[in-house]
C-alpha cells in the first residue's frame, strides 16, 4: 500500500484491514457512452453496475479514488428506513405511500446483502441486527412506535424492555429499544472495491482522478468536459453529493454539508465483551450522537460529532471518548487508535433526492444519515427508470429539491443541532436521576420494613401507604412486560401494552 493509497482511504479503520486497489488511469480522451455518472460512490457505482447489466453503456468519473469519502470511510450500517422519522413522512404523504417507500428501502437492504453474496468474499459483513435505544423512559411513544413499525406498517421489529437492553448493553444510560433483526452491518471500503471490481467487470469504464469541470445538459447527447477528455452521453446522473461544486452548483446548495466523527479503540479484550454482549449496531440518539458496533473481535467502533458547523478534530475526538467512557465508565480508560471525519450531505426534509431533474439529468444524493442500502436502492431504481422507462423513483417526488440556505442555513442547522443535542443530554440525565433516586428510595423503605417489628401497630400502615404511592409515581415499563418496575399497588396493566416481536398478527385477545 502506498502513501497516496494511505491519503486518499485513510487513515481510517477500514484502510488499516482491506487490501487496496492500484489507483485507475484517469480520462485521457473522448468517449461516447450511453450514461456518464458522476461520482465513484454507492450510488453512482451502482447505477453505472445495474445499467450495464442491462446492456447499455456506461462511465463513471470520479475526482479521486472510488469510495474515498463517506462512502468508503461510515460506520457501515445496513438497516432500512430513512434518516428522518417515520412518523414525519407518514404526515407528509400518508400510511399506505410510507408503506411502499419503506420497502424500497428493504429492497436496498437485500441488494447489499445480495452483492456480497455475489462477490463470494469472507469478512464483508460484520455484525447483524440493529438496536434504537432510548435514553428517557417514554414507555407509551416506544409503544406507540413498535406499533406503528410492527402492526400498521407490517415491519420486523421488536420492543425489547429496559431489563432486556441493559443485558445486553451493561450500562445505565439505556431504556427501552427498538430491535430491527433485518438490518446487518458491513466494511463499507471492502463493500465498495469489491463493487467497482463487479462493475468493471461487466463493462462500465471507472476513471479516477478525473474530475468533472462542467456539464452542457442541452440537447440530445450531454457533453461533460474533464481536464484530458470529454463525454458525451445521453445521460448523465449526478452522484457527487456535496461535491458537485460548480458542475451543478444549485443542486449542491439544496443539501447542508454535515461532517462526522468516527474512531476505533484500542483492543479492549474481555472488557468489552462484558460490557456489550449485543453482536450488532447500536443507534442512542434522534441527533447524529451516537452510533456504535464491535469491530475486529475487541475493538469498539464509535460514530458521533456530526455538525453541520466546523469543529477540532482533537477536540472531538475527547469529546467522543468521554461520551464512550461516560456510557461505558467498566471499559475503564480508553482512547481511539483511529480517528477520522466522514462529509455526508443532508437535505433539509432529511429524504434522499432521486430521479430526474430535467430530460436527461439525474440526481442521486442526500444519503446522509440513511445506510448503505439507501444509496444502493436509489441506484437500482435509476438504472431501471433510465433502460426500463421503470418510474417508481417517482414515490420521492414528495420530497422536492429544497434550497439549504447557504452559510446562513449551515449555521441555523448548526445551532438547532446543538440545541436539540444539548436538550437530550439533559433529559437523559434527569432520566438517570430519577431512576437513581427511586431506587435508593425502593432499598430505604425495603430496609426499614425488615427492621419494623411486626407487632408496631402505627408503623406499618405508613410504610404501605408509601410503597403504593412510590409504585403509582414510578413510570411503567410497559414496553417491557405490561407491569410495573415498583412495589405492587399501581393498577395492572392492559394485556393489549404487552409486547411480543411484532410484524405478525397480533395475539388473540
Amino acid at each position: 500500500m502506498g502513501a497516496d493509497d494511505q491519503a486518499d482511504y485513510g487513515p481510517t479503520w477500514y484502510s488499516g484491514v482491506t487490501p487496496l486497489p492500484a489507483p485507475r488511469t484517469p480520462l485521457n480522451y473522448d468517449l461516447d457512452v450511453d450514461v456518464c455518472v458522476i461520482g465513484g460512490g454507492v450510488a453512482g457505482i451502482t447505477v453505472a453496475r445495474e445499467v450495464v447489466r442491462r446492456g447499455w453503456s456506461v462511465a463513471v468519473v470520479e475526482a479521486r479514488r472510488v469510495a474515498w469519502n463517506a462512502s468508503g470511510r461510515n460506520s457501515g450500517f445496513v438497516m432500512p428506513g430513512y434518516a428522518t422519522r417515520i412518523e414525519k413522512v407518514i404526515e407528509r404523504i400518508g400510511l399506505p405511500a410510507t408503506r411502499a417507500l419503506w420497502e424500497l428501502s428493504e429492497d436496498g437492504v437485500q441488494y447489499v446483502r445480495d452483492a456480497v453474496a455475489e462477490f463470494g468474499v469472507d469478512g464483508i459483513i460484520e455484525g447483524n441486527g440493529w438496536l434504537d435505544v432510548a435514553k428517557t423512559p417514554d414507555a407509551d411513544a416506544a409503544l406507540a412506535r413498535v406499533n406503528l413499525l410492527g402492526r400498521e406498517m407490517g415491519i420486523a421489529v421488536e420492543g425489547w424492555p429496559t431489563e432486556r437492553v441493559r443485558d445486553a448493553l451493561k450500562s445505565d444510560h439505556y431504556f427501552h429499544a427498538i430491535h430491527f433483526p433485518g438490518a446487518f452491518q458491513i466494511n463499507p471500503l471492502a463493500y465498495m472495491l469489491r463493487l467497482a471490481d463487479a462493475a468493471e467487470r461487466a463493462g462500465v469504464h471507472i476513471f479516477e482522478s478525473t474530475p468533472a469541470l462542467a456539464v452542457d445538459p442541452a440537447g440530445v447527447r450531454k457533453r461533460i468536459e474533464t481536464p484530458n477528455g470529454r463525454l458525451r452521453a445521453g445521460h448523465v446522473v449526478l452522484a457527487g453529493n456535496i461535491h458537485l461544486g460548480a458542475v451543478a452548483q444549485q443542486l449542491a446548495d439544496t443539501l447542508v454539508p454535515i461532517t462526522a466523527y468516527t474512531g476505533v479503540t484500542q483492543p479492549l479484550g474481555m472488557r468489552l465483551t462484558e460490557a456489550i454482549t449485543f453482536g450488532g449496531a447500536v443507534s442512542d440518539s434522534r441527533y447524529a450522537d451516537y452510533h456504535y458496533r464491535i469491530v475486529g473481535g475487541d475493538h469498539l467502533l464509535w460514530t458521533g460529532g456530526a455538525s453541520a458547523l466546523p469543529h477540532n478534530p482533537k477536540r472531538m475526538k475527547r469529546r467522543l471518548e468521554r461520551a464512550l467512557r461516560a456510557t461505558y465508565p467498566q471499559l475503564g480508560p480508553v482512547e481511539f487508535e483511529r480517528f477520522w471525519p466522514s462529509q455526508m450531505g443532508f437535505a433539509v426534509h432529511r429524504m434522499p433526492q432521486i430521479g430526474e431533474v430535467q430530460p436527461g439529468l439525474w440526481l442521486a444524493s442526500a444519503f446522509g444519515g440513511q445506510g448503505l442500502n439507501t444509496a444502493a436502492m436509489a441506484g437500482g431504481l435509476i438504472a431501471r427508470a433510465l433502460v426500463e422507462g421503470d418510474d417508481t423513483w417517482r414515490r420521492f417526488l414528495p420530497f422536492e429539491l429544497v434550497w439549504a440556505g447557504g452559510r446562513v442555513g449551515r449555521t441555523v442547522v448548526g445551532a438547532t443541532a446543538w440545541w436539540w443535542h444539548q436538550s437530550e443530554i439533559v433529559a437523559a440525565l434527569a432520566a438517570r436521576r430519577r431512576e437513581e433516586f427511586r431506587r435508593k428510595r425502593r432499598q430505604k423503605e425495603q430496609g426499614a420494613a425488615k427492621t419494623t417489628p411486626k407487632t408496631a401497630p402505627k408503623t406499618a400502615p405508613r410504610l404501605a401507604y408509601r410503597e403504593v404511592a412510590a409504585a403509582r409515581r414510578a413510570p411503567p415499563d410497559r414496553v417491557a412486560t405490561g407491569e410495573h418496575d415498583g412495589p405492587i399497588g399501581a393498577p395492572e396493566a392492559k394485556p393489549a401494552t404487552t409486547l411480543a416481536p411484532v410484524g405478525a398478527p397480533p395475539p388473540p385477545k
